[in-house]
């Protein structure tokens, strides 16, 4: 039989250097400058541990340092565009911290919410990054209560005293309509899901302003975020049927902007001057669209960026400084041909 090769451990590694096991410890957990450990040995036992390819035991090293190095990514949907590109950026940043990212989609659905978070627990995840559904508060708070690090983006909980980073969803979609009755649009409809997400709730009241301070009366189409692509775009094309004085839509989510589009060209509609659109969200989709899709747009960005830096103050406990509790972040409005009548 052959025999198995013998696994290095950490205190070979000690040995052969002739160096202590709590200074490999420390070099390879990343300490070596916080402990004043020299460059030279520092490189010493890199070398090392590259010449005779070292695998720390992981399961060890979480037990003894308390951490694993892992954190816990749980979004709506990581098919989506947006929460794809957040997704990106977070894993770029996180890595640079000596972070690695678990994701997950929640599917907008509270029980597999919960399982979800659950099932992090028993991995004893790090933090969690979450774009909540309703119904999960109580697992939110419990998370707090036992003092887990945790971030919500996309949409929040006004009632729970949680770290989120959002985006001016209500100012972003305000400012949107208001340059669809600057075009001369007077027939706006809104096309949303059936929500009381925060995100969903402040993007219908920049609607609802809009229109109220221009003396216009509001058009909503509501669809259920589980319907199939082909309900959504049939719903639509009902209701550009039954509502033929609708001049404009504003789409709440980039996912109903393309069911938008498909109904639209059913219908045979000519953007803008048959029919103005916008939606929130941009998209590849709506920049390569013949005409070009006026959109809302996040700063994906400067979204990762903040969720990486408030997770990782939470975290650093060593700092010992108030963590911010919610960061508020603009949209920009992609001004393109899809809502910008031709001059006569």
């Amino acid at each position: 039989m052959k025999e198995e090769k013998k696994k290095i451990s950490i205190r070979d590694i000690a040995k052969q250097l002739n160096i202590s096991v709590t200074t490999v410890s420390f070099i390879l957990n990343g300490r070596a400058k916080e402990k004043r450990i020299s460059d030279h040995l520092k490189e010493k036992v890199e070398k090392l541990v590259k010449e005779v390819n070292y695998k720390p035991n992981r399961l060890a090293q979480s037990l003894r340092t308390g951490k694993t190095r892992i954190l816990g990514f749980m979004v709506e949907d990581i098919s989506n565009p947006f929460f794809a590109n957040i997704a990106r950026y977070i894993e770029e940043q996180a890595y640079r911290e000596g972070y690695k990212i678990l994701y997950c989609s929640t599917e907008n659905d509270r029980e597999k919410t919960q399982e979800l978070i659950s099932m992090f627990r028993e991995r004893h995840v790090d933090g969690y990054i979450i774009t909540p559904p309703c119904g999960v508060e109580e697992d939110i708070k419990a998370l707090l209560l036992d003092k887990l690090p945790v971030v919500l983006f996309d949409r929040y909980f006004p009632e729970i005293n949680v770290p989120a980073v959002v985006v001016e969803n209500k100012k972003g979609t305000y400012n949107a309509i208001k340059s669809l009755i600057e075009q001369g649009y007077k027939n706006i409809a809104f096309v949303t899901v059936e929500s009381d997400q925060s995100q969903m709730m402040d993007r219908l009241q920049g609607y609802e302003q809009a229109l109220r301070e221009h003396e216009m009366l509001p058009n909503i189409l509501k669809v259920k975020f589980h319907d199939a692509t082909e309900t959504i775009v049939q719903k639509i094309v009902e209701f550009i049927r039954t509502t033929d004085t609708v001049d404009a839509l504003f789409f709440a989510t980039n996912y109903l902007g393309v069911r938008g589009l498909e109904a639209i060209r059913r219908e045979g509609l000519v953007m803008p001057d048959q029919i103005g659109v916008i939606t929130f969200d941009d998209h590849d989709v709506f920049q390569l669209h013949n005409p070009s899709v006026t959109a809302v747009s996040q700063p994906i960005e400067e979204i990762a960026r903040q969720l990486i830096s408030n997770i990782l103050n939470q975290l650093d406990e060593s700092e010992g400084v108030e963590h911010p509790q919610t960061v508020v972040l603009p949209c920009v409005l992609m001004n393109r041909k899809s809502s910008i009548r031709s001059l006569p």
